[in-house]
């Protein structure tokens, strides 16, 4: 029989948020306790199972794959060889679809035990080699944003935050390290923030932003402080206060430590544009829109933080699409929206799901509801936990079936 593709494994990495190395780590140490030996895992392992190379995988691969998707193999898409009866679940799958608070929580505990958050010191002393894991975790906490949003992370992200701070009051270190652990703190905040801001809770991502900047003032970092200043815009806007979001984006920008940090740039030029469309000055969107660009073009995304690498040229041409619907440009939002899907990355799933609801969004707004049914009937919404976005895409769906319906 010819090799066929497991398509299924592979949107179910993609929908809990695995990369093949974590996967290989999880499969491991569940192994592990399970048989009492390791079982040798390796990211091999998991690209033959994909490439369908390997069609029913050994039982001590086969019971914790089981384990961490809930799944039954034929599920997982594997396929059974008749010799082999299929290994027991070491609990039982659940017998009917999860709610989303479930799966939330059941999502956020294979994050920690992925990620090693629960891992954290708390007592002794810490050491620059601490906070090297530490920035590899929060590495892996920003992919896992741009990859499933931030319903999947929020409870994560808080409970990491909540770990640092605690090693921040009950650990040892010296001067170099605790200025480090609190920029680890700003960044982990800061994801916090917008992770509780995809699920909702606008109340709760202020909090959070708070928080980031404290830390990174305390850690005395421009760099962090301007994030934290530019995600406080993003709240402001959000509240329907743009006058203040372009004030604080305008402050950030006059930062002379920008000169040397263009992607941050970019982005604040975007994000300004959208501001400005608002308050009724399309002239100086476009100016700021140009300069995102020529300041884009100075970057070098080799080597950024991790949480600017959803700054791309498909997300400036989606904050642009942004802005120019903020003016009521809803045909030339339309095309830049349809440009930015065409150039995203596969691993930016939850913008891919974001861009693909401003897309119908727009469609409908020009009146076109057949195509604004239609695009949003083939959005996949399955690995993203973005409550925000999904509430979304149910209003535009509702709509485009509504004759006089608007998003």
């Amino acid at each position: 029989m010819a090799r066929q593709r497991n398509t299924k494994l592979e949107s179910l990495l993609t929908e809990f948020g695995y990369t093949h190395q974590q996967l290989v780590t999880e499969v491991n140490r569940i192994a592990e306790d399970v048989f009492g030996k390791p079982a040798n895992c390796t990211d091999r392992h998991v690209r033959r199972w994909i490439s369908g190379e390997v069609r029913w995988p050994w039982s001590r691969y086969l019971r914790p794959l089981q384990e961490i998707f809930g799944r039954s193999p034929e599920a997982m898409g594997f396929v059974s060889r008749k010799s082999s009866p299929p290994p027991a679940l070491l609990r039982s799958a659940p017998a009917k679809e999860p709610t989303p608070v479930q799966r939330r929580t059941f999502l956020a505990g294979t994050l920690i035990a992925t990620l090693g958050t629960d891992r954290t010191p708390q007592r002794g002393r810490l050491g620059m080699g601490d906070i090297d894991r530490i920035r590899g975790t929060i590495t892996m906490l920003d992919a896992h944003f741009n990859g499933l949003g931030g319903g999947a992370l929020v409870d994560v992200a808080t409970d990491y935050l909540g770990r640092l701070q605690r090693a921040l009051d009950h650990c040892a270190y010296g001067e170099r390290v605790e200025r480090a652990l609190q920029r680890a703190v700003a960044d982990v905040a800061a994801c916090a923030g917008w992770s509780a801001h995809d699920c909702g809770n606008y109340a709760k991502a202020a909090q959070l932003r708070n928080e980031a900047l404290q830390a990174a003032l305390l850690a005395r970092d421009p760099v962090a402080v301007t994030r934290a200043w530019s995600d406080l815009a993003a709240q402001a806007e959000h509240a329907g206060r743009p006058g203040e979001a372009a004030r604080i984006n305008r402050a950030a920008l006059s930062e002379r430590h920008l000169r040397t940090e263009p992607l941050i740039s970019a982005l604040l030029h975007a994000r300004l544009a959208d501001c400005l469309a608002q308050t009724g000055d399309p002239a100086g969107m476009g100016r700021q829109l140009a300069a995102a660009e020529r300041t884009y073009d100075r970057a070098d995304p080799v080597g950024a933080a991790s949480w600017l690498a959803f700054i791309t040229p498909a997300e400036l041409s989606g904050l642009a699409a942004i802005a120019h619907r903020s003016a009521g440009m809803y045909a030339r939002a339309e095309q830049q929206t349809a440009h930015t899907l065409d150039l995203l990355e596969r691993r930016f799933t939850r913008n891919r799901t974001y861009y693909s609801v401003l897309l119908a969004e727009l469609q409908l707004a020009q009146g076109d509801r057949a195509r604004a049914a239609a695009t949003a009937s083939h959005i996949p919404v399955s690995g993203v936990t973005s409550n925000r976005i999904t509430a979304r895409l149910e209003r535009v769906t509702a709509a485009a079936q509504n004759q006089g319906g608007h998003p």
